[in-house]
């Protein structure tokens, strides 16, 4: 029977047996509550990285763009320069053709006054005088047609204002039908080419009416005719 007495006290032998005074003690779990909270808090390494290197590429943009502000800035200054170049070239050349068709026709017009003075003094009488003034006069027009092909158009000047910038004064004289500084009389035809002077015209100029004569009779302020002079 004392065998069947021990028997009874437990029916699990592994069992830990709890003596009164003493406090059972467990070790947490791995997973519990404070060890996640703790761990939620604190970002890992992977993402810590993540955000360097975000910064990084955000930085490396910022400076990209302002590169390419930069270079786009040069290259519109590039293009205007390139631009207003081009225009002074332009310009340039237009110029120096100018100067140089200038120069030509400059040495070609004296041939054309003479051409002209000469189809002014003809007079042809007989058939074969008159044949040949036909044909002089057909070449005289052929230069005229050349030249206004070229541009070049006379001045009309005689009864017009005198003007420096047109004209070339080298007569004045006293003169009753025209006021001062009107042209009287064309000396030399005058030419522009394309609306620019080629030739200035050479002129005379009126000086206006000349002095009155010293027997002229004049109104005095009583009113009586005077006689001056005399």
């Amino acid at each position: 029977m004392s065998g069947d007495t021990s028997m009874s006290g437990d029916s699990n032998p592994g069992a830990e047996v709890s003596h009164p005074g003493e406090s059972i003690e467990t070790s947490p779990s791995p997973g519990s509550a404070p060890e996640q909270a703790v761990a939620a808090d604190q970002p890992d390494g992977a993402e810590a990285n993540g955000l360097d290197r975000a910064a990084q590429l955000e930085a490396q943009l910022a400076t990209l763009k302002a590169e390419h502000e930069a270079l786009n800035g040069q290259y519109m200054r590039l293009a205007a320069d390139f631009d207003n170049f081009r225009k002074r070239q332009s310009r340039d050349s237009e110029d120096l053709r100018l100067q140089i068709t200038c120069s030509t026709l400059g040495e070609i017009l004296p041939v054309v006054d003479n051409f002209d003075r000469a189809r002014q003094q003809l007079n042809p009488q007989h058939e074969e005088a008159q044949s040949l003034h036909r044909s002089y006069q057909g070449l005289y027009k052929q230069l005229v047609d050349v030249f206004k092909l070229l541009g070049v158009s006379p001045m009309r000047v005689e009864g017009e204002p005198f003007d420096p910038s047109l004209h070339e004064a080298v007569l004045r004289e006293p003169s009753d039908a025209h006021p001062e500084d009107v042209v009287i009389e064309e000396l030399q035809r005058g030419y522009h080419l394309n609306g620019r002077v080629l030739r200035h015209a050479l002129v005379k100029v009126s000086m206006g009416p000349g002095p009155v004569d010293a027997g002229a009779a004049t109104v005095s302020d009583n009113g009586p005719v005077e006689e001056q002079g005399g």
